[in-house]
This record gives structure tokens, sequence and C-alpha cells, in this order.
């Protein structure tokens, strides 16, 4: 994909010096196939149905990544697209598309949960440490030992 997207640069930069240099020199220089060249040109001039649509595609995700400010990653912006368009589209292609476009989710910093936290029951010291019962099944203990690490 980096060496697509290096040659895709060399192109345009070829087709710029188009009219000054030959294009067999040009592709010499970069490095690339004058067939990949001409290939590229036409490619641009007469654009595939696939690219139209991920340049449809790419609209609506950078509308999506503007609408939420950049939160959503390539999975909830799969989501929205379905939500909001009605359109299926495979995660994977989103997340070419997003990559292509250059746009990440900006990470969150997760907050301090400060909310109500569980009451410490103590029950009242019935026994008062005399465990020895006059008959069965009249005094019944447990013993629930919580581990607290203490700081010295």
């Amino acid at each position: 994909m980096k060496k697509q997207k290096e040659q895709s640069g060399s192109y345009s930069i070829i087709h710029d010096m188009m009219g000054t240099y030959s294009v067999s020199l040009l592709c010499s220089v970069a490095g690339v196939l004058r067939s990949g060249f001409y290939k590229w040109v036409k490619q641009q001039q007469n654009p595939s149905r696939k690219m139209v649509e991920d340049e449809k595609l790419k609209e609506m995700i950078r509308e999506c990544h503007q609408e939420v400010n950049g939160i959503y990653g390539y999975p909830r912006v799969t989501v929205w697209l379905t939500q909001r368009y009605g359109i299926y589209v495979n995660r994977k292609r989103v997340y070419r598309l997003m990559k292509e476009m250059g746009i990440q989710a900006h990470i969150r910093r997760k907050r301090k949960f400060f909310g109500r936290k569980e009451q410490v029951v103590i029950s009242e010291n019935k026994l008062n440490r005399d465990f020895i019962a006059s008959r069965p099944n009249e005094k019944w203990v447990t013993d629930i030992i919580e581990s607290v690490k203490s700081f010295v």
C-alpha cells in the first residue's frame, strides 16, 4: 500500500512535468514503469465504479468525523454509516478509506468514577466470645476475614 502511494505521488509529478521532459526519461528517473504511468493517467481520466463509490464514502466518513469531533474509530464509523444512510459497508473498507484520508479516532482519557460505593455492614457482637453452646444448633458462627493491605 505504501509503495502504491509513493508511485501515485511519482505519477502526479511526472504528469506535471510531462510537457517539459519526455515521459520515458521521467519514468526512468522516478523508477516506475512507463506502462504503469499510462495506466494511472487512464484511471484518472475514467475512474472505475468502485473508485467513485469510495469517493462518496470518503465524503460520508469525513462528515461523520466532523460531526462527532473525531472520536469514532472505524468500527463505530461503520455503524454510523449504516444507521445514518442505510449503507452496509465492510469495516475493512472503512478502515482502508480512513487510513487513506489520514483520519484516526482521538483516544479520550478515562474519567474517574466517584459513584456510590457499597456500604460496609458491621453486625453487633451477640456472642461476645462465648462460643460454648449448651445444646446442638444453638450457636452458628462463621468467620469472614477481609484482607486489607496495611501501609507502613
